[in-house]
């Protein structure tokens, strides 16, 4: 039995006053498990990454990290103290930083360490041929290739992935899906990652979690 990590506890959440968009969500994930968070767009599911993340505070509930309260009534841990990693589906590389820039923004340590450990996630991507090229010069697929590599590179012990891969065309998607995958179980990673696509969640995911009319229900793989 894997060790739970991440703990949420009856989450409620809501733009604006008297409409929920998530509603007493609870579930756990597990140190080295990559779980799906599967439903339509507009469903609440990025905002459920959001609040995991510290982007979002939530109406109510208890976000829990390895045992470290992250969010409840009187507490409230800001993103960058939570150590997790967050791909967004919108690219967000910085436009003036090449690839190796990018990638070593989030390392700590002096230059020569974090140059190492830039230039290692973005080979564990296969995307070490274009560290010195500019976002605006590659293609969707290198960008979130890219975008991976910077996630990774500081070592978090869990990422998000915001629908990562959908802007790209099947033979792209299936790569670089297979690439991350495989990165994430290598390193032992644990993951959530939101999709609107039943078969992306089966080949991608451990266990699928479905969000629907603000609640959650476990999925059948």
């Amino acid at each position: 039995m894997k060790k739970e990590i991440l703990t949420i506890k009856k989450l409620f959440f809501e733009f604006k006053k008297d409409n929920e968009i998530l509603t007493d969500i609870s579930f756990e994930l597990a140190e080295g498990e990559i779980l799906g968070i599967l439903g339509p767009s507009g469903i609440g599911k990025s905002s459920l990454l959001r609040l995991i993340a510290g982007l979002e505070k939530p109406k109510s509930g208890e976000i829990l990290y390895y045992g470290q309260i992250l969010s409840n009534k009187d507490i409230f841990i800001q993103p960058h103290q939570r150590g997790i990693g967050f791909v967004f589906q919108e690219k967000v590389l910085f436009p003036h930083l090449n690839s190796l820039e990018n990638v070593k923004f989030g390392v700590k340590g002096n230059k020569i360490e974090k140059e190492a450990q830039a230039k290692k996630y973005l080979g564990l991507l296969k995307a070490e041929k274009f560290e010195q090229s500019y976002p605006n010069s590659l293609s969707g697929g290198e960008q979130q290739r890219v975008a991976i590599a910077r996630a990774l590179a500081p070592e978090p012990k869990t990422v998000l992935l915001d629908e990562p891969f959908s802007s790209l065309d099947i033979d792209l998607r299936k790569d670089l899906r297979n690439d991350a995958k495989d990165l994430f179980k290598k390193t032992n990673t644990s993951c959530i990652i939101v999709t609107h696509e039943l078969e992306e969640a089966r080949v991608f995911c451990d266990r699928i979690l479905r969000l629907e009319k603000g609640s959650i229900k476990e999925v059948t793989i």
